[in-house]
């Protein structure tokens, strides 16, 4: 009996030490990114300036679903040129399948069968503090891949809404995208500006591609620090700047709010302010336009 005790209070002792290691290792403060999309958040251009839309565009504000990012930075000052400041999340590539070239640089495209995909208000991605550097950061930089949200339109004389699967990254491999109710087969890379379309009346699906360069990339530090034509790293400057002392004992969590301020621009045939695919409207610009990273 006496040997039976010893036995049960070494396996308590034991049960007692691996809840604790289980809960110290719970309360490791990390470092949280969430996605916001706000509607009324300033619309930027290319340079971080106010938007004008052209006399021959219109836009709508969509409605978002969902978005992927494949990188995110945390940038010190205005002079870290892309890369060079702390990086703190990289999406998964896919190699074999073709290259894709920025800057002529010949890149493997992002694997979007591994793409993480969120809605608003979810857990992005998040990163334990102590794998962050210490550092005082004004600026945050993300890759914006890919974009789900609805929009309105008239097609075949009627006004219906639908969905807009976007790719705005640098390139992507695709072998299965779903839009909403349907999907599109692709199996290959698509560049920048790539658009699937799912409208909600017949459950039509139609595909196309922005012209290239056409997608904005708000960057309000461009003088000092130039990011790759044909990528899509947003970048916003933290309201105050973002500080990591090293010594954190809870979670810092940081929201990417995007303005998706008339995200959506399409080249309007007739001017009426309407979009309608049947009249040669054209799909122009699909790019966020500005990012705010605010610390909860």
């Amino acid at each position: 009996m006496k040997k039976f005790s010893i036995v049960l209070f070494a396996a308590l002792l034991g049960f007692v030490a691996c809840k604790k290691d289980k809960e110290d290792e719970q309360e490791e403060p990390k470092l949280i990114f969430k996605l916001k999309f706000d509607p009324n958040q300033q619309r930027l251009d290319g340079r971080g300036q106010p938007a004008v839309v052209p006399d021959t565009h219109s836009t709508q504000t969509p409605d978002f679903n969902a978005m992927s990012a494949h990188y995110i930075e945390l940038t010190p000052n205005e002079y870290t040129i892309p890369g060079q400041g702390v990086q703190v999340y990289k999406g998964a590539t896919i190699s074999g399948q073709g290259v894709v070239t920025i800057d002529g640089d010949d890149l493997d495209p992002i694997d979007w069968s591994k793409a993480v995909v969120k809605d608003e208000g979810e857990v992005f991605y998040e990163i334990p503090l102590s794998q962050v550097p210490a550092g005082a950061y004004e600026y945050a930089r993300v890759s914006v891949t890919y974009q789900n949200f609805d929009i309105d339109l008239r097609a075949g004389g009627f006004d219906v809404k639908g969905t807009l699967a976007s790719f705005v990254g640098y390139g992507q491999y695709i072998e299965n995208l779903p839009i909403k109710s349907s999907s599109l087969e692709v199996n290959g890379i698509k560049t920048q500006g790539f658009w699937a379309f799912e409208d909600h009346l017949i459950g039509n699906v139609v595909s196309g591609q922005a012209p290239a360069g056409a997608t904005t990339v708000p960057n309000p530090i461009f003088s000092t620090s130039e990011i790759a034509e044909g990528s899509c790293l947003v970048t916003g400057e933290f309201p105050e700047t973002f500080v990591i002392t090293g010594n954190e004992t809870e979670d810092i969590e940081i929201d990417l709010s995007f303005s998706v301020n008339q995200s959506f621009e399409w080249y309007d045939v007739n001017g009426d302010g309407i979009y309608e695919p049947d009249a040669g409207d054209q799909v122009m610009d699909m790019g966020l336009r500005g990012l705010v990273p605010v610390v909860q």
